[in-house]
């Protein structure tokens, strides 16, 4: 039963709600370092959650039997020609969610993406010595948005409620 594929989804399921539930400690927690352990916890649902797809998208695999069933990447499964061997309305309804940017799968997929992009300084005008001090702030500017741990929350419900629709599908085959 512990070699069986889904338990790793089931795993990191249960991983991402333990990193949420620190999260929420720390945001309580009023410790010199409870900004450092939000992010961290904040990374590791991430990181849990995107494991969690990938875990279903391996039982999806493997039971279609796909080739490519020990994927390391998401992606890898989720893409146009998986669907051109074998018509799988599972994978083609995770792969419309992932290219509508609007979705919480699309954004999920990006903010485990995000997890390994080295950080950009932002870009500043040189400055003029002879001007005064003061800074100009460009209201336009688009700051990078933090996910809440609500956001995160529902994604990972919205990810339980997938995998219990997919397996019930799978099941009845």
């Amino acid at each position: 039963m512990a070699q069986e594929l889904y338990t790793r989804t089931n795993q990191k399921l249960f991983f991402a709600g333990l990193a949420l539930e620190s999260m929420a400690k720390a945001e309580q927690s009023q410790a010199m370092n409870a900004q450092g352990l939000i992010q961290a916890e904040r990374e590791a649902a991430v990181f849990h959650l995107y494991g969690a797809l990938l875990g279903l998208c391996h039982e999806i695999a493997g039971f279609y039997r796909l080739p490519q069933a020990n994927a390391a990447r998401a992606e890898l499964l989720l893409n146009d020609d998986t669907l051109k061997t074998v018509a799988i309305p599972e994978m083609a309804e995770m792969l419309e969610l992932a290219r509508q940017p609007q979705t919480w799968l699309a954004q999920l997929i990006k903010a485990y993406a995000d997890l390994f992009q080295p950080p950009v300084a932002k870009k500043v005008a040189k400055t003029d010595v002879t001007q005064p001090l003061i800074q100009a702030v460009n209201l336009d500017e688009v700051e990078d948005v933090v996910l809440s741990r609500a956001e995160l929350e529902r994604w990972r419900q919205d990810l339980k409620g997938l995998v219990r629709r997919f397996r019930e599908a799978l099941s009845e085959c």
